[in-house]
């Protein structure tokens, strides 16, 4: 079942997500000594981030992965790792970050990023973005990726630019322990009218979700 918390603006949701990020790597940490957390790109993440590492945690025993990586030039402003340096992983003391090799071209990409992904036994966190498509890292509706079993999959002809990506696989995102999703704004409310409708978008295929929303976000379901 989805787990929704709505918040009046987007700044306490963002707040929200992070102690809610902070309290699983502890719990993961005391239980299993590390934490494998997979992050996500664009620009709705980076308030949260930046609380995120305002937190007093044992950083050098979290280990940070990519949902999804566009297949752009290393250092592109594109690029989700770019966002997340700049936002985040500069911003901690020991960051065990892992980027995808995008620029090598989706497959290769995928191809290595396999070898680090397959390393991880089961993530822990899943901190995830979703499209006003219900799109969930670089999974889009209708997409062949979604089918790929995978644990990193390349994707090819991507709706929105570019059209070459490497994402995480459906079955890798299953098997994630907790899945965490920071939505704002009214363009997300009738994608989250479908979702709560139980509607078999890809951000539905993966498993139970903590959502943090604002109430732009939903209003049309309430």
């Amino acid at each position: 079942m989805h787990e929704w918390l709505v918040f009046d603006v987007f700044d306490a949701a963002s707040k929200a997500a992070a102690e809610f990020i902070a309290g699983k790597i502890e719990s993961s940490i005391q239980q299993r000594g590390v934490c494998h957390v997979v992050l996500p790109g664009g620009n709705t993440p980076v308030a949260c981030l930046g609380y995120l590492a305002e937190k007093k945690l044992p950083w050098s025993k979290v280990h940070w992965y990519l949902g999804d990586e566009r297949c752009l030039p290393r250092g592109h402003a594109e690029r989700n790792d770019l966002m997340l340096e700049k936002h985040f992983w500069s911003r901690l003391s020991a960051a065990n970050s892992h980027p995808i090799p995008a620029e090598l071209g989706a497959e290769a990409a995928a191809e290595s990023y396999r070898e680090v992904i397959n390393a991880v036994d089961r993530f822990d966190i899943a901190f995830l973005g979703m499209g006003e498509d219900g799109h969930t890292a670089s999974l889009f509706p209708g997409n062949k990726a979604l089918h790929d079993t995978r644990s990193v999959v390349p994707v090819f002809d991507s709706p929105k630019a570019p059209a070459e990506r490497v994402s995480l696989s459906v079955a890798t995102l299953q098997k994630t322990r907790c899945r965490i999703v920071l939505a704002a704004g009214a363009g997300k409310a009738d994608v989250i009218a479908r979702i709560k409708k139980g509607e078999a978008l890809p951000i539905n295929t993966i498993g139970d979700i903590h959502w943090c929303v604002d109430a732009a976000a939903v209003k049309k379901t309430s």
